[in-house]
């Protein structure tokens, strides 16, 4: 994959192929075969045996396990195979174990301990012996049982199986790199009455980690005592190291993360007080229902519905936060067990998504520094691939970006040096802090003052191709050479694919390699459905499935830079822990951002979800996908189920009360996984072949006709792409190394045809889930569903920042997409609240996603709730009658405990409580207003089929000065009913006030909780009227025009009213007078 050797684009339906822009014929560096026989528990290489075999641990199905693994297992585990559970036989020269003396073999007692003399002399020998091996012996993967050729040439991607007669089978381990035919190949001899599958061949457990196996870093210990013994005083005794030395060893099988638990005083304190907010609850509408209004059973009916479901609102989201906890990662023995000094990095390799739609509204200098900052990340740099999408095909953004690959070869190497953070250049030039702090090199004066020049004057480059931009040709843009750009049209063009940096050409100042940048841009056409961001990225999952294959994404928003250069390091201590990565779907990492004003006046920065409900998920099965910032487990987005312990397979509570506990027998657990499986991973897991390579080895097969129909089920699953589908085998990521650079941007091309997902399970099971504007919600939910759990990692400094909206109206047209996908997914048959009840998904769970997709419909009572203070100041009635002493205590306890429940939050979680009541304010705000417009726009969407417009969210800079877009007022309809509500309720004092005035001092007391009911409103919507309001009290005239109207129609319904004269007094009036008065 040949950097800056010209744009591809294409289309695989009208059979276009072309290059654009083609500067040379450089060969493509090829990338280095990384693979080879590995321990499939601790990933080193597996050696030979005394013999000069292969070491085999297993004599049943051949499981790659290397010694050190095996004598651990024998020792310290349950003396088992993680693959067939067969119990391990004792090889030659190894300790006898407990339940060795049952064995028929002869026993090898001159040599027991043998391996063990000399300072780990005999572990070396077999270490450096397997060394030269690594070419030729390869490891086994879930997904990759054997070797898979491609459909369209014929050429083996992975291992192979040897000819096998049908009288008797050999069987080799699985492998997932290239086998030289010249060297000798193990072979085991196995019984071909017995299941293949417990041989290894077909199974979907290869890679599997037995709970508790810590055989990785008993490995590490052992090469750490034999690397330190030459030279090294003062070594422990037995061991040939240092004290330093073994405290390194001692990190090294250390977890790389670990719970910090919320502290038993705050969190036992906190789930009493909900109990006790429970009950008080239950005897509050005890009361409430039984104590109806007489005179006004109209308002008592509706206030008694709004409560009760506010109260259900409550229960919804409360409870997913009863158990809160915090994570900690140790990046130093993720260092230390993956990426050691002067030894290859053995981290997994992570292509990064970025999308943008429209430049106009989303700045390129914005996405620019993001991509800057992604490509400066730490983490190395032949494992990290950044992929921008452009889904509005802008010829500004390729030019942007464009000059972004340039401007990276000089940004980048300044950054890795001095080690500064953040690595977005906009943002650390901007620091109002002493940025000379903890820098030491002389030069970094000098070079900083060089690089922010050269930054300015990037930005001047950027700015003009901006200006251009703004008067779009008659005859449509065209590239440097003359030549027509493909994406003229936004709705009508084929697809696009670009390389500015990778393994040819992508060096840096310093000749320093640099991460992979790739421009892609699907191809649309009139007549398809594109499925706005989810089918973007679906696209981006394919394009570098086929291009690079990393194990892990991460998305981020265009706007969304990097601001901890280590996050993905971050991610990587849960993705790659043995204990957690196997069932990790995602990392989530909270939002954080920039330019908000100081006291958040419409709670952009949205603390409490992120500090306080998500870290309460994460206690149960892990916190909501939010849509950016988020490290997914590329086998995760294929539709595949995780890999559970016995444990996790265990019924929940609701199962276990219900039906009782499963009795099983000694095997109950094991057959009970390997049926789960079965059932999900059958058509997935089974490889392709081409026709040829079917017909040659057919009689390894009992049934050819079986294949053919695995390969028909892979491509209606995956679609009709031969390399994307055999790289969904590759569990670990990477490419074939020999494979042509040119067929593979072709076939790019072919993956990102708007036709391709039609008849697939794109958007339905795989990848982003269609169906829904948030389309974030509906994904994290599909693999929670399947059983994955997710993660939330909150590092000390933030891992992403990026822009909010702080206009008003702005803020409100963003929850209102927020809010209309959540009823979109109400309404379709992915709802929580029915669908996946055959998967894992755990009830807290399940009622956190449940809130997420109802709350829109609280607008319903909220805005009820919001008029009633207004309705029975104007009629002198109320909701509540006279109530007794003992009533009133449970109202005092009741607003004691709503009070108590959230200081405690704020206790637990270090929450401001300024963030809790902006939070308080907003979801009042929200409720009255967008999230009204969101109910009747979805019902509308789904039961109608009148479809609203996606508008994307302005990332605008600020240029006039300190928050002054804060103070911009853009007119939309969302404000037209908290207005009304803001009217209805001041209207409504002044005419309570003015009747207590005019009727006495027996009136002031009934009136004191009319006036608390109205000032409670007025005081949530307070942000919303210095939104109307702007700047330095202008207010705009289409809102005088609106009070003046909603304030004439009151005061003529207060006429008609006449609140001043009683009925009494009216028929006095009409007695004294009379008919003919």
């Amino acid at each position: 994959m040949a950097a800056n050797a010209g744009m591809v684009a294409g289309s695989h339906n009208r059979n276009e192929f072309v290059m654009i822009r083609h500067e040379g014929e450089n060969a493509p560096k090829a990338l280095k075969n990384v693979n080879s026989q590995v321990c499939q528990i601790c990933g080193d290489t597996v050696g030979l045996s005394a013999t000069g075999d292969v070491f085999v641990a297993c004599n049943e199905c051949a499981f790659p396990v290397c010694r050190p693994c095996y004598e651990y297992e024998r020792k310290d585990g349950n003396q088992c195979c993680p693959q067939c559970k067969t119990r391990y036989k004792r090889q030659k020269g190894s300790p006898r174990v407990e339940g060795d003396e049952e064995e028929e073999d002869v026993d090898d007692l001159d040599n027991e301990f043998s391996y063990k003399q000399g300072n780990g002399k005999g572990v070396q020998q077999w270490q450096l012996q397997g060394q030269g091996e690594d070419a030729d012996l390869s490891s086994s993967s879930r997904h990759e049982p054997h070797r898979i050729p491609r459909l369209t040439s014929g050429q083996q991607i992975s291992g192979e199986i040897p000819g096998a007669s049908p009288d008797r089978h050999s069987i080799r381990s699985p492998s997932s790199g290239y086998i030289d035919p010249s060297m000798p190949v193990p072979v085991r001899i196995v019984d071909p009455s017995k299941d293949l599958n417990s041989y290894g061949l077909n199974s979907v457990d290869w890679k599997e980690r037995v709970e508790g196996w810590k055989l990785k870093q008993d490995k590490n210990m052992m090469q750490m005592t034999h690397k330190y013994t030459e030279g090294k005083g003062g070594d422990i005794e037995g061991t040939g190291s240092t004290g330093e030395e073994q405290q390194m060893a001692d990190d090294a099988r250390q977890p790389l993360s670990r719970i910090i638990p919320i502290p038993s005083n705050q969190l036992n304190l906190y789930r009493i007080v909900i109990i006790l907010r429970l009950i008080i609850l239950c005897f509050f509408f005890q009361y409430r229902v039984t104590h109806p209004v007489s005179d006004a059973y109209g308002l008592w009916l509706t206030s008694v519905i709004c409560e009760i479901w506010f109260a259900i609102s409550w229960l919804l989201d409360q409870f997913p936060k009863w158990s809160p906890i915090n994570r900690e990662t140790y990046l130093d023995r993720l260092a230390l067990r993956y990426d050691r000094d002067g030894e290859p990095s053995q981290l997994a390799p992570i292509d990064i998504f970025v999308s943008t739609v429209d430049p106009l509204k989303e700045p390129p200098l914005v996405t620019a520094n993001t991509v800057l900052s992604i490509l400066a990340v730490d983490y190395p740099v032949d494992k990290v691939s950044c992929y921008v999408s452009d889904d509005g095909s802008a010829m500004l953004t390729f030019e942007a970006l464009s000059e972004t690959a340039e401007f990276a070869r000089k940004w980048v190497p300044f950054c890795k040096k001095h080690s500064i953070e953040p690595r977005a250049p906009e943002f650390y030039f901007a620091q109002k802090i002493d940025y000379l702090k903890d820098k030491i090199q002389p030069s970094f004066v000098k070079e900083r003052r060089a690089m922010k020049r050269e930054y300015e004057e990037f930005k001047v480059r950027i700015n003009a191709l901006v200006a251009k931009a703004q008067k779009t040709p008659e005859e449509g843009w065209t590239m440097q050479d003359g030549t027509p750009w493909p994406g003229n049209n936004p709705r009508d063009h084929p697809g696009m694919i670009q390389v500015f940096l990778g393994h040819s050409g992508g060096l840096d100042t310093d000749g320093n390699e640099l991460p992979r940048l790739v421009y892609v841009s699907r191809e649309k056409r009139p007549g398809f459905q594109h499925h706005k961001k989810a089918g973007a990225m679906n696209a981006l999952i394919r394009v570098s499935a086929v291009l690079t294959n990393g194990a892990y994404l991460l998305n981020v928003d265009c706007d969304h830079y990097f601001n901890n250069s280590k996050a993905l390091r971050e991610a990587m201590c849960f993705m790659m822990d043995p204990a957690l990565g196997k069932k990790t779907c995602y990392v989530q990492f909270p939002q954080r951002f920039d330019g908000i004003d100081l006291h958040d006046r419409y709670a952009n920065r949205n603390i409490v979800f992120f500090d306080i409900n998500l870290k309460g998920l994460d206690g149960i099965q892990g916190p909501v996908y939010v849509g950016t910032g988020c490290c997914f487990n590329r086998q995760a987005l294929y539709g595949y189920d995780p890999v559970l312990s016995e444990a996790d397979l265990e019924p929940n509570i609701i199962v276990k009360s219900c039906c009782g506990q499963r009795k099983k027998g000694k095997g109950g657990n094991k057959s009970y996984i390997d049926k789960k499986r079965a059932v999900k991973r059958t058509e997935s897991t089974i490889p392709i072949f081409n026709m040829e390579d079917m017909e040659e080895g057919v009689e390894a097969y009992e049934d050819e006709r079986s294949l053919l129909m695995s390969q028909k089920s892979l491509e209606k699953r995956f679609g009709q792409s031969p390399i994307f589908i055999a790289s969904t085998f590759v569990e670990q990521g990477g490419i074939p190394p020999s494979t042509n650079p040119a067929s593979l941007l072709k076939e790019a091309i072919h993956v990102i045809s708007c036709g391709y997902e039609d008849k697939t399970e794109w958007g339905k099971e795989i990848g982003w889930i269609y169906g829904s504007v948030t389309e974030d919600i509906l994904t994290g939910f599909k693999m929670h569903a399947r059983g994955w759990i997710s993660i939330y990692c909150m590092p000390p400094r933030p891992a992403f920042k990026g822009s909010a909206p702080i206009n008003l109206s702005d803020r409100l047209n963003q929850v209102l997409r927020w809010a209309l996908g959540s009823v979109e997914i109400l309404l379709s048959r992915h709802c929580p609240i029915w669908y996946g009840y055959s998967g894992r998904l755990k009830l807290l769970e399940r009622l956190a996603y449940i809130n997420t997709i109802v709350y829109p419909i609280t607008s319903l009572p909220l805005i009820a709730y919001c008029v009633l203070p207004a309705i029975c100041l104007l009629t002198g009635k109320f909701i509540i009658p006279e109530i007794s002493n003992y009533a009133g205590i449970w109202f005092i306890l009741l607003f004691i405990s709503i009070f108590a429940t959230g200081i405690l939050e704020l206790r637990w979680s270090g929450v401001g409580i300024e963030d809790w009541w902006r939070n308080e304010q907003f979801w009042v705000i929200g409720g009255t207003s967008a999230h009204l417009f969101a109910v009747f726009q979805g019902l509308l969407k789904v039961l109608a089929g009148i479809d609203t417009n996606f508008t994307v969210t302005s990332k605008a800079s600020d240029d006039d000065g300190d928050f002054a877009e804060l103070y911009i007022f853009k007119w939309t309809s969302l404000i037209i009913p908290p207005t009304t509500v803001l009217v209805i309720n001041l209207v409504g004092i002044v005419a309570g006030v003015s009747y207590a005035i005019n009727s006495g001092y027996q009136s002031w007391g009934p009136l004191f909780g009319k006036l608390f009911f109205a000032i409670w409103v007025i005081v949530h919507l307070y942000p919303f009227l210095k939104g109307l309001l702007g700047r330095q009290n202008r207010t705009p005239t289409i809102v005088i025009v609106w009070s003046i109207l909603l304030a004439s129609i009151f005061s003529l319904l207060w006429v008609r009213i006449d609140p001043f004269t009683s009925p009494s007094q009216k028929a006095a009036t009409m007695g004294q007078c009379g008919v003919n008065c």
